[in-house]
């Protein structure tokens, strides 16, 4: 990052994480943070952004890094520690290895994404553990472009307008989500990451190319209407925050609007 490019990149990262953080309230004072570090360019990427903003935010806040063994082939440890070494700030490292590589080989339905099965084992696991070591925040690496992609394939695929909210709270209101790169899209990212020179590890993902057809299809439309029209990404990106419920067809909205009004 000593590069004029690498200094550019790194404040326009910088700035729109630490506007993502602002503006949604995303850590606050005394946070005990909490990453999930799998070794791909995105969370690295969101990694080296909170320790930055952590020497000059207004608020104090901890980090701590937790590597989770999934069982996938190509996952380093000790590449993950080895970089580890040179960030002075980060509170702990905790390694957990879990099996649930060979649940998934057992359990998962051939006729659907087995992303669907694996997100839910990883998040019950990212939950469990921030519960028992007091963490206040799980911060996780999606980025613009995952929240555009998840909302077209959602409308597409599901027939609902959802996506993912840059804090969201669980259920049972023990653990709390936040997405600092929502504001940051892929291609800043691989960027920075090129320019910081990552460890990146690449797991050996058991997703077929066919279970991951549909959101390479979401991909591909976005970057040719990018491509025909510049702006689309910032657009859709923009309707995430600007949602006018009075114009469509939820029943539920309809239903508590006319009982407000009476």
């Amino acid at each position: 990052m000593r590069t004029p490019r690498g200094k550019k990149l790194q404040h326009t990262l910088l700035r729109r994480v630490g506007r993502a953080i602002a503006d949604h309230h995303l850590i606050v004072d005394g946070d005990r943070v909490m990453l999930a570090l799998s070794g791909g360019k995105d969370i690295w990427t969101l990694l080296h952004a909170l320790h930055l903003l952590q020497k000059k935010a207004p608020v104090a806040f901890e980090l701590h890094v937790f590597a989770i063994d999934q069982g996938f082939a190509g996952f380093d440890v000790h590449r993950i520690s080895e970089y580890l070494q040179k960030y002075r700030q980060i509170s702990s490292f905790v390694l957990f290895q879990t099996s649930f590589h060979e649940i998934m080989k057992r359990h998962a339905d051939p006729r659907t994404c087995v992303c669907a099965l694996c997100s839910r084992l990883r998040r019950g696991i990212l939950y469990r553990l921030a519960r028992e070591h007091g963490m206040t925040k799980i911060a996780l690496a999606h980025h613009a472009d995952d929240l555009i992609e998840t909302l077209l394939l959602n409308m597409f695929f599901n027939g609902r307008i959802k996506a993912m909210a840059p804090l969201l709270r669980t259920d049972d209101g023990s653990n709390t989500v936040i997405r600092p790169l929502c504001y940051v899209e892929e291609g800043l990212i691989a960027q920075v990451a090129e320019s910081c020179g990552f460890p990146i590890i690449r797991l050996d993902c058991p997703a077929s190319s066919a279970q991951q057809q549909q959101r390479s299809v979401i991909k591909k439309l976005i970057a040719q209407l990018e491509c025909e029209h510049p702006g689309i990404r910032a657009s859709l990106l923009s309707a995430l925050g600007r949602v006018d419920g009075r114009h469509l067809m939820d029943k539920g909205f309809s239903y508590r609007r006319t009982t407000n009004d009476r």
